[in-house]
C-alpha cells in the first residue's frame, strides 16, 4: 500500500493552494497537490480580485505578484440607464494564467509538493485512509482528501451521487478592450433578450479586456445563444468578439444544503460552490482554502475526521453567509417569469442597494451583517414599483 500522506488536495488553483498554504501555516507538513494540468493553464473567469479576495491573500500569506489592472470604479447598465459606482478599494483584475501559476509557485516555495499533470482517475474511502488512483497508474493514500478540483470535482461527485442540478453558465474571452478605460462594466441589458445575469467588461494590465456572459439556470440557453448574447452585447459597446468565439464553462452555485464534506473528505472552491448573484469564485476559493485548512489541521489533532461540523462552519464563516444571501438574490432577479424586471428596477437603479454592494465588493462591508438594512432598502423601493417601472420601460425603449 502507498505511503499514507497527511492531506492529499486534488487542484492546485486558489481554492487548492488556498488550502495548502493555510495547512502550511497550522504546521502541517505531509501535504501533496496534484493537478490533472500543466500550469501555466487558463481557467474561464472574470479575473476581478475583489476586496475580499486581497483580504483572504493576507491571510493566507500569499501575494498579488502578477501584472494587474486595478479597476475602482462599476458601471452598471441596463439598456439606456448607466450609473458608476466608486469602490473605496479598487479590484485588481488578473489572468487566471498567470495568478494560479503564481500561487503555485508560492506554495511549491514553502515546500509543499505540488504535482501536475497528473489526474486522479479513482477514490476510494477506508477506514483509515483515502485511496486515490492517477491516470499515471500511480497509487495515493491520504488521511485526509480535500477537494478542490472544480466543476467536476470527483469528490464533489462521491458526495453528491444521484443528486441532479443544473449549473450555472459562463462564457469567457480575451478581446481589444472598450473605451471604458479602467471601469468595469456591469450590463443587464441582455436580461431583455432572456439571460439570466449579466454580461461584463473587465480592463486588463496590457489594455485589453475579459468579456463575459454569466447565466443563471433558472432557463435554459445553449452555448450558442450564449455565444450570441455576448457578441451582440459587446457589439453595443463598439467590441468585437473574435471569431473563435467565447469558451464555456459550468459552474456550480452555492446552495447551504449541498453536501461539501463525509468522513476523510471536504470540497472547496468551485466544487463547494460560487456565488450565484455574481459568479465570483477568486475570494470564495481562498476564503475556503482557510477554513478547510483550520478543519483539516484540527482533525489531524485530534483524530477526528468525520468533519461533521464543517458544513455548518462554512454556513455560519463570513463566506457562507454572502453565498446564502446572494443565492437569495439571485432566485429572484435571474428568475425564469416576468418578476425579474420588479428586482431589476429595485436593485440596478437604486442608488443604495449599488452603494452596499459596492461596498461589499470592495471589502469594507460585510452585507450579510446588513441585510435588515438592505431588505428594508427593497422594501421602500418596492412600494415605488409604479416610478420605477416607468424608469425601467425609459430605460429598454
Amino acid at each position: 500500500m502507498a505511503r499514507i500522506r497527511d492531506v492529499v488536495v486534488i487542484g492546485a488553483g486558489p481554492a487548492g493552494t488556498g488550502t495548502a498554504a493555510r495547512l502550511h501555516q497550522r504546521g502541517v507538513r505531509d501535504v501533496l497537490v496534484v493537478d490533472r494540468a500543466r500550469f501555466p493553464r487558463d481557467k474561464p473567469c472574470g479575473g476581478g480580485l475583489t476586496g475580499r479576495a486581497a483580504d483572504a491573500l493576507d491571510e493566507l500569506g500569499l501575494r498579488l505578484a502578477v501584472p494587474h489592472a486595478p479597476s475602482g470604479v462599476a458601471r452598471v447598465r441596463f439598456g439606456t440607464f448607466e450609473r458608476a459606482v466608486a469602490l473605496a478599494r479598487p479590484v485588481n483584475v488578473i489572468r487566471r494564467a498567470d495568478f494560479d501559476a503564481s500561487l503555485v509557485e508560492q506554495v511549491e516555495a514553502l515546500g509543499v509538493e505540488v504535482r501536475t499533470a497528473a489526474r486522479v482517475e479513482a477514490l476510494d474511502v477506508g477506514r483509515d485512509a483515502v485511496s486515490l488512483r492517477l491516470d499515471t497508474g500511480e497509487e495515493l493514500a491520504a488521511r485526509i482528501v480535500v477537494g478542490a478540483d472544480g466543476v467536476g470535482s470527483i469528490v464533489r461527485k462521491r458526495l453528491c451521487r444521484g443528486q441532479r442540478h443544473s449549473p450555472h453558465r459562463l462564457f469567457v474571452q480575451e478581446v481589444e478592450a472598450p473605451a471604458s478605460g479602467c471601469a468595469m462594466l456591469y450590463d443587464f441589458t441582455p436580461m431583455r433578450e432572456g439571460l439570466r445575469g449579466y454580461l461584463w467588461a473587465f480592463p486588463l494590465a496590457d489594455g485589453r479586456a475579459n468579456v463575459g456572459v454569466l447565466h443563471y439556470p433558472s432557463t435554459r440557453l445553449d452555448g450558442p445563444a450564449l455565444r450570441r448574447m455576448l457578441r451582440d452585447g459587446l457589439a453595443r459597446h463598439g467590441v468585437e468578439l473574435s471569431p473563435r468565439g467565447a469558451r464555456g464553462w459550468p459552474a456550480w452555485g452555492y446552495h447551504p444544503r449541498a453536501p461539501v464534506a463525509a468522513s476523510r473528505m471536504l470540497t472547496v472552491g468551485d466544487a463547494a460552490g460560487i456565488d450565484a448573484l455574481t459568479g465570483e469564485g477568486i475570494a470564495v476559493a481562498l476564503e475556503h482554502g482557510r477554513i478547510a485548512g483550520d478543519a483539516a489541521a484540527g482533525a489531524l489533532a485530534t483524530g477526528d475526521f468525520r468533519f461533521a461540523d464543517y458544513p455548518r462552519t462554512l454556513r455560519r464563516a463570513v463566506v457562507g453567509r454572502e453565498l446564502n444571501l446572494d443565492r437569495w438574490l439571485a432566485a429572484r432577479l435571474y428568475q425564469a417569469g416576468p418578476g425579474w424586471q420588479r428586482w431589476v428596477g429595485l436593485a440596478l437603479l437604486d442608488a443604495d442597494v449599488l452603494e452596499l454592494y459596492a461596498a461589499r465588493v470592495a471589502g469594507t462591508e460585510v452585507l450579510a451583517d446588513q441585510k435588515l438594512r438592505l431588505l428594508r432598502t427593497l422594501a421602500r423601493r418596492w412600494a415605488q414599483w409604479r416610478r420605477r417601472r416607468l424608469e425601467l420601460e425609459a430605460a429598454t425603449s
